[in-house]
């Protein structure tokens, strides 16, 4: 596997349910499209649930962490997290935000396929 040498933002929060579930994984992709995806080294937002209805996952890829410092600088914070709030308060469920600190990461290991190792 190549070395990868992005930057990732993971946000998760606890729902309760399913139909919570989507319309947290539609605000958030609308706050992507509307504050955060042109802005340059942004590379994707994949957006996960959890087959049981209760996690969602964002996790915001970036080309490298000087993109990232470099949105999170001229970005406009207070927009965007105003509308995070918006999009919060328009759930017809309850979502609660599961992230401690600051929730940015490198990726120090991958394992790709190949074959099987063994002991011997």
């Amino acid at each position: 596997m190549s070395p990868d040498s992005s930057f990732y933002s993971i946000i998760d929060y606890t729902v309760d349910g399913p139909d919570t579930q989507r319309e947290l994984v539609a605000a958030f992709a609308d706050v992507q499209e509307r504050w955060v995806r042109f802005y340059p080294g942004y590379r994707s937002a994949r957006f996960h649930v959890s087959t049981d209805g209760t996690r969602v996952y964002n996790i915001v890829r970036w080309a490298s962490r000087a993109d990232y410092d470099n949105f999170v600088a001229t970005s406009d914070a207070e927009g965007r997290a105003a509308a995070i709030a918006e999009a919060l308060d328009g759930l017809s469920g309850k979502a609660e935000p599961r992230m401690s600190g600051i929730p940015t990461y490198t990726v120090v290991r991958e394992i790709g396929p190949g074959p099987q190792k063994t002991d011997a």
